[in-house]
């Protein structure tokens, strides 16, 4: 009975709890059309739901307390409300979503000149489109206000994120990276991202450790309707229009989307720097039946470009940071000799099987193929003349580097050498500087060449295949987890030749490496001595590479009150090798440069695992760490593919660890993230390319072109951002974020220097590079701003963002051992304290720069008209990107000896950010 009595006792006492009904409702639209949206993604105590055809959602059997309601979709802006839940209903009523017309800028417009990786140059990684669709505060700060100034999210190049397409991984297995001009110009086509920052879980793949963004492409799911834009510039290209349209779901189960653009542009921010991109894609989906559904994609994009040049302080100080040498005036036209081409369109068939209502499998194959081409200007002539005793006579032409800035072109030059007329030279710079197509053209027509030509214009072509399939399984094991998995093969070829393009006037081209000691070594191929090569032919070096890399990967998800995690790990094997199609006179033993290399093969693993705690509905802490190994990329594998078989020694998979942790504030004001980071990379391979003056046993007056590699690289990332907005007012908002990081090199790597030079002798040894800073643009990045937005659907933004710690990359081989001997005698004249400043690190002085953006909505009967403005560094501050250190002083004479010059003749050469610049996009919507 007592049990009874108490029973009943605490039923009463507790039942108004136990029975509490509370319940969230509303109904989402379109703040221009006021149509329902499908599909919006509503989060409310750690439960998301989605809004139905008619734009309706509800929770229900919610518990009491203080919560935000969380409501997001793609294109539009994150809306946030609070509540407060005891026991009652609350009805939202209608919502409006505002379209983020932020996301009409163009961010994969070209930021920077794209010097070949086989150049001394060490290019700036842009990752800002990795971004775009990211809505974490300080990411989305970093894509639209730090990326101009070619700054590194934590300081790590983009190899380090995955970019997908329909779950296809796209980074180019080439060097890791993303190519964004496959799929450039096709904004509305590809608007639709999923991104997962960092080590966050991705339901795609393992992802990497700057995260991973899948690319949406579906017809399904595309929203329906079609836009018309036009977007003008100074960036990049000056024009743009482009057309889109999705047809939804229609009768039977189809559904399609078409887009095309064109970008044109005879000249951008750079001098001579010409754009010229058509883009066209194409999705058609049919829906089988409830279960299938099977998609088929096809994106074009050829696209070519006028490259800019990186050029020395002298020059800029001359010729303005706008100077651009690659281009010159040929009849009246402005043409450059250093173009790039990108022919490469994408296929792609996916499958989507729902298996039940909680598990799905999509299978997919792409192929990606075509064409990537970057001219420039072979000056190597010689002419065949006569014979002697069978034995044909070779004679160069003699020709010179047409390049303006050729250092022997410059003032600098000039007082080193005494010459009595530097200031002639000076004039003559200042008037001319740009290159002498006509004085090319006379060269090759002079009658001692006899037909043969001294300057050539070419191609460096690499003619690609990718095979990819994969297979990404997902099942909801019950209401708290979830399980992903993927298996996938990638098989890579790459065809790499240089093609004759232009004879420039003369009849043939004589194909031979006339820096070479004997006729024997001059062969570019001994199996064809002695070529002569006309228009449309190969020559110099002819070779294929292969890759072929099979990975899987497994994660599961874990989803509770007060805690969510996760972990992951992944397995893959690579192969590459090489296959020459050309036996080099400088490597014509067996294998050594014609028929197949050895085949390295590699095996790597990661894993990681994270969590995200939620102190309560407002406050949350999250925390992520990983390691990973990965294959060195093809391009790091060899170490001068264009000649030999060579595999670089001792290599190795590179070794990742990284770990963050972050605090998350939620409240109906002020939403805030800060999260302190850090990154290990160990034993990491570089391989460049470049002429070195005093180098030890070259055997040719101690100058020779080499290839330098480095191994057993170290590199440490370590830092702290801030993401922060205030909603001041319903219509006014404040903003900052701000990023604090340190990169450097975390030990002394062992440097090896290879050169073609008969007798060239330089054993391995190590570079002190230990506590230099990394090249990764600034690494110190603050950004204020405000945004006003008008109910009556117009809005406008300003930043102010400030720059800092930003320096020019080092040439690791003065940081060796060669730099204070000469061939392994020690210099007599070596003075430690003067070595030390030489030595020193160049750190580009701190800038700030303001932006404004700002946009406008009509809407006009069942039309809308949007427009997005934008202007960039305002006050046209001047301000270094980046740089690099030449390495052609290889020792302390040579590099005392050039800084002492007012000028220096090598010194380091840099990248200029872009004056102010404007991008104006308007678009109708139907």
């Amino acid at each position: 009975m007592k049990k009874i009595i108490l029973t009943v006792f605490l039923t009463v006492i507790f039942c108004p709890k136990i029975t509490a009904q509370n319940i969230v409702k509303g109904t989402v639209v379109d703040s221009n059309s006021e149509k329902p949206i499908m599909g919006v993604s509503i989060t409310l105590q750690s439960i998301t739901v989605k809004t139905k055809a008619n734009g309706t959602f509800i929770f229900e059997n919610l518990s009491d307390g203080k919560f935000i309601v969380i409501l997001k979709f793609k294109g539009y802006e994150t809306q946030n409300f609070p509540i407060h839940l005891e026991e009652k209903t609350i009805d939202l009523g209608t919502i409006l979503l505002y379209e983020d017309l932020s996301v009409e800028q163009d961010l994969s417009t070209i930021t920077l000149t794209d010097d070949e990786l086989n150049e001394d140059g060490n290019t700036a990684d842009n990752i800002s489109g990795l971004l775009q669709s990211s809505k974490d505060l300080y990411l989305r700060t970093a894509a639209f206000e730090f990326s101009s100034s070619f700054f590194k999210v934590r300081g790590l190049d983009s190899e380090n994120a995955l970019l997908l397409i329909n779950g296809i991984e796209m980074n180019k297995i080439y060097s890791g990276r993303p190519q964004w001009s496959n799929w450039g110009g096709l904004n509305d086509a590809t608007r639709n991202q999923e991104f997962s920052a960092g080590l966050a879980p991705s339901n795609f793949s393992f992802g990497g450790v700057l995260g991973a963004t899948n690319i949406n492409v579906r017809a399904s799911e595309a929203r329906p309707g079609g836009r018309i834009s036009y977007a003008s510039s100074n960036r990049s290209y000056q024009h743009r229009i482009m057309v889109t349209y999705s047809s939804g779901i229609i009768k039977n189960g189809w559904s399609y989307t078409v887009s095309a653009s064109r970008r044109a542009g005879n000249e951008g921010f750079n001098e001579g720097t010409f754009y010229d991109a058509n883009s066209f894609f194409m999705s058609v989906e049919k829906k089988t039946n409830a279960a299938h559904s099977i998609n088929f994609t096809a994106i074009y994009t050829p696209n070519k470009r006028g490259k800019s040049s990186a050029n020395t302080q002298e020059v800029y100080d001359l010729k303005g940071i706008q100077y651009n040498s690659y281009w010159g005036n040929q009849n009246g036209r402005m043409r450059n000799y250093r173009q790039k081409r990108i022919v490469e369109p994408i296929v792609m068939l996916n499958h989507y099987w729902t298996m039940n209502k909680s598990t799905t499998l999509n299978t997919n194959v792409a192929y990606q193929f075509g064409e990537v081409a970057n001219s420039r200007i072979d000056y190597n002539g010689s002419k065949i003349d006569g014979a002697i005793n069978g034995v044909p006579t070779i004679v160069s032409l003699g020709g010179a580097n047409p390049d303006p800035t050729y250092y022997q072109k410059l003032p600098s030059y000039g007082l080193k050498k005494g010459y009595p007329n530097v200031y002639g030279m000076e004039k003559t710079f200042l008037k001319n500087g740009q290159l002498g197509w006509k004085n090319l053209y006379e060269g090759n027509s002079n009658p001692f060449n006899q037909g043969f030509s001294t300057y050539v214009l070419y191609d460096d072509r690499n003619d690609d295949k990718q095979l990819s399939v994969n297979s990404i399984f997902e099942t909801e094991i019950n209401e708290n987890s979830t399980l992903n998995a993927s298996i996938q093969y990638r098989r890579f070829s790459s065809h790499n030749f240089a093609k004759v393009l232009d004879l420039l006037g003369g009849n043939n081209y004589l194909d031979i490496d006339n820096f070479a000691a004997t006729n024997d070594l001059k062969q570019n191929d001994v199996q064809h001595p002695n070529r002569e090569v006309t228009v449309g032919d190969t020559f110099k070096y002819n070779y294929n590479l292969t890759s072929n890399i099979l990975n899987g990967f497994v994660q599961t998800q874990f989803k509770y009150n007060k805690i969510d995690f996760y972990a992951a790990a992944s397995i893959s094997k690579t192969t590459h090798q090489r296959e020459g199609y050309y036996q080099n006179g400088k490597f014509a033993t067996a294998n050594a440069s014609l028929g197949k290399s050895e085949k390295p093969s590699f095996i790597n693993y990661g894993f990681k695992s994270g969590a995200t705690y939620k102190i309560t509905g407002r406050h949350l802490v999250d925390i992520n760490a990983g390691y990973v190994t990965k294959a060195p990329t093809l391009r790091n594998t060899f170490s001068n593919s264009r000649v030999n078989n060579n595999i670089v020694t001792n290599l190795t998979s590179e070794q990742i660890f990284s770990a963050d942790a972050s605090y998350i504030l939620r409240s109906p004001i002020v939403q805030a993230k800060a999260t302190a980071y850090y990154a290990k990379i160990k034993d990491a391979t570089e391989v460049s390319f470049y002429y070195a003056d005093g180098v030890g046993g070259s055997g040719s007056e101690y100058t020779a072109f080499v290839q330098e590699i480095l191994t057993g690289i170290d590199k440490k990332y370590v830092g702290t951002e801030l993401g922060i907005e205030a909603q001041v007012t319903a219509t006014f908002k404040l903003k900052g974020a701000a990023n604090i990081g340190q990169y450097t090199y975390d030990n002394n790597p062992t440097l090896t220097l290879k050169s073609e030079i008969d007798g060239f002798q330089f054993a391995p040894r190590a570079s002190n590079l230990k506590n230099y800073k990394l090249a990764a643009g600034p690494q110190q990045a603050y950004s204020v701003g405000f945004e006003y937005r008008d109910p009556d659907y117009w809005w406008i933004g300003a930043t102010m963002n400030f720059f800092a710690n930003a320096c020019v990359d080092v040439a690791p081989l003065t940081r060796t051992s060669n730099f204070n001997d000469n061939g392994g005698i020690p210099f007599n004249d070596y003075n430690p304290e003067l070595a030390k400043q030489l030595l020193q690190q160049e750190k580009f002085d701190s800038y700030n720069v303001v932006n404004l953006v700002g946009g406008k909505s009509w809407k006009i009967n069942n039309y809308y008209v949007s427009l997005f403005a934008s202007i960039s560094n305002l006050q046209n501050t001047k301000y270094k990107t980046g740089g690099f250190e030449q390495g052609r002083n290889a020792n302390y004479r040579e590099l005392r000896d050039d800084k002492a010059l007012s000028s220096p003749i090598f010194g380091a050469k840099y990248w200029y950010g872009r004056g102010a610049t404007y991008f104006l996009n308007v678009n109708f919507r139907f």
